[in-house]
């Protein structure tokens, strides 16, 4: 009876400190709602805490209403896909070789990736690198320069190692070549690894602002986070230029940061949940194939 009345009060403890860090990071996030959808005078008046003050949806309208920011997010969103396919293929094709101990001079070759994560040509460097390539204001100036994260690729190397050798051996065995059991055995039972990975640089990309600040100056290539930025510099101006007597006319820069914000977050936050349904599908796939 003691056993059973600690583990419930362990169990009440771990809810407790989960419940507090669950509530550190959603009380930022229901600000910044707050914020976008409270009006001008309540936010100058610092009324908005948790709850919006005098409801309106004036700075979504502002963001919505150019067409060019619809463009924009479409744009982004095919970026995002493409560049998370391109890098979760390259990442697979360093890792899958690497848990191959008869690849020669993997050891070496692991070790020069490794120092890469923390020595880099610095960005004038990486800047002319990419003008020489002439990919300035080209969308693969926003791809191949992070293509592949070397973090991300010992993390899938590790779980490939874990994974049995006696399913490789076999499907040797049966006469599948390296190809073949990477495609039939291999990827997947690593699904869930795979869809994690996958995440981590579709939010990477879709969160990436100083490569494009850095790279490309068409508007039509501009992803979402330079689109937001623009449109934030550009209402910030136009709030000093008014002066003080006519700020009730025009959205407050610190209410058009919040829509924003809120506008970039909830594709990803749309996503989410489909791929969290994605990790249960691949743990339950390579349960049943392992």
């Amino acid at each position: 009876m003691s056993n059973r009345l600690r583990m419930n009060w362990a169990d009440l403890l771990i809810i407790i400190f989960i419940s507090g860090v669950a509530i550190i990071c959603l009380v930022p996030f229901l600000y910044m709602i707050a914020l976008s959808l409270s009006s001008n005078n309540a936010i100058i008046s610092q009324k908005v805490s948790l709850w919006p003050v005098e409801f309106t949806i004036e700075t979504y309208k502002t963001i919505l209403s150019d067409i060019e920011m619809i463009y924009t997010l479409g744009y982004t969103i095919v970026l995002t896909i493409i560049y998370t396919i391109f890098c979760m293929f390259l990442t697979i094709c360093a890792a899958y070789p690497l848990t191959k101990k008869r690849l020669k001079g993997r050891n070496f070759l692991l070790t020069v990736m490794v120092i890469t994560m923390y020595f880099s040509g610095g960005l004038i460097p990486s800047y002319l690198l990419v003008k020489n390539l002439d990919l300035i204001n080209t969308v693969g100036s926003l791809i191949l320069p992070g293509a592949m994260s070397v973090f991300n690729v010992i993390i899938l190397k590790t779980f490939f190692s874990s994974l049995p050798e006696s399913l490789e051996e076999s499907a040797s065995i049966d006469g599948c070549n390296d190809l073949g059991i990477l495609m039939r055995i291999v990827l997947p039972l690593s699904l869930p690894c795979i869809a994690t990975l996958s995440l981590f640089y579709a939010v990477d990309r879709w969160n990436g602002f100083q490569d494009a600040l850095f790279y490309i100056t068409s508007k039509n290539l501009y992803p979402i986070q330079l689109k937001l930025y623009q449109i934030i510099s550009a209402n910030q101006q136009l709030d000093t230029q008014q002066g003080e007597g006519s700020v009730g006319a025009f959205i407050v820069p610190e209410s058009l940061k919040a829509a924003s914000v809120m506008f970039a977050t909830v594709p990803i936050l749309v996503v989410y949940p489909k791929l969290q349904k994605y990790f249960v599908d691949g743990v339950l796939t390579g349960a049943i194939k392992g």
